[in-house]
């Protein structure tokens, strides 16, 4: 199945959703950063969570992630664009905690102490930010805490990823589903009780359910519409000359450490793992701009 994300309205107007599939980009932010099964879990969760909240904006906007724990996994980064690109990384990808009733611990990988921060580029120099203590640590239900609490928006989020015996991701995937006010108590009630009896998102996944099952399942007899479809893919945006502004940034007090280095520099891109390398000479010349002649 595709990675695509798919978004409705009810006919009433009182609440949206949001579905989306992501196996395939979160399999490639695996391979890049070489996980093990508990940081797969982690990353997969905190990449389709992304995914859901940038479908919450428009045009070129985008949202990033920051989940910073006392836990083994340290800190997770991961930023999404309305668009459908998806990007992020996990600080300790091989930290590993015991299984709690058979399953992987994502909460006590993150660690019950803690901050979610959430960041939305609207566009323009001003960037929207707000920050909340981790509620639960298990990342769809700390995102939703975030959107009732910060955003004000009674929310559901439900996030799901499966792994093959070989750690490697069978299934990933999630909905998010909002009021709009004015509330509809009752068809509130309605939903919660019926998202409640749901199956793992992941479960839905490997039965062949699409993003537009998963809702019109989410959704039962209430009539809905489609209002957009988006393909989504795990890329970057990093590029040779933003990792020549990233050196710039360290050559106050490191210049000269990184004069000296005859092999030239190595820069890694912590979100794709893309290496970009500057021989001497380049390193001199970005450092050491030829002076200006007389005026």
């Amino acid at each position: 199945m595709v990675d695509h994300l798919q978004r409705v309205i009810t006919q009433t107007g009182n609440f949206f959703g949001i579905a989306c599939v992501t196996t395939d980009l979160v399999a490639e932010a695996c391979r890049r950063h070489d996980v093990g099964p508990t940081a797969a879990t982690a990353l997969g969760r905190a990449l389709t969570g992304a995914t859901l909240l940038a479908a919450l904006l428009k045009g070129e906007q985008s949202v990033l992630l920051r989940f910073e724990g006392n836990g083994p996994l340290r800190k997770i980064i991961t930023e999404a664009g309305c668009s459908g690109w998806v990007r992020g990384y996990v600080a300790e990808p091989h930290a590993e905690v015991p299984l709690r009733q058979g399953r992987i611990d994502v909460a006590a990988a993150l660690g019950h102490a803690g901050l979610l921060t959430v960041t939305k580029d609207i566009g323009g120099p001003q960037r929207y930010q707000g920050t909340i203590e981790l509620y639960s640590s298990e990342i769809g239900e700390d995102l939703a805490y975030y959107l009732t609490r910060s955003e004000q928006t009674p929310s559901t989020l439900a996030l799901g990823i499966r792994l093959h015996p070989s750690g490697t991701i069978a299934a990933a995937g999630g909905f998010l589903i909002q009021a709009l006010p004015p509330a509809d108590e009752m068809l509130l009630g309605r939903l919660e009780e019926r998202i409640a009896s749901l199956p793992p998102v992941s479960e839905m996944l490997l039965a062949g359910r699409g993003p537009a099952d998963i809702l019109a399942t989410v959704f039962d007899a209430i009539p809905c519409r489609k209002t957009a479809e988006t393909p989504l893919r795990y890329q970057c945006s990093c590029s040779r000359d933003k990792m020549q502004r990233a050196i710039l940034t360290l050559a106050g007090q490191d210049q000269g450490d990184l004069l000296d280095r005859e092999e030239g520099l190595e820069v890694r891109c912590e979100f794709c793992r893309q290496s970009y390398h500057f021989s001497h000479e380049e390193t001199r010349d970005l450092l050491l701009p030829p002076a200006s002649g007389p005026h």
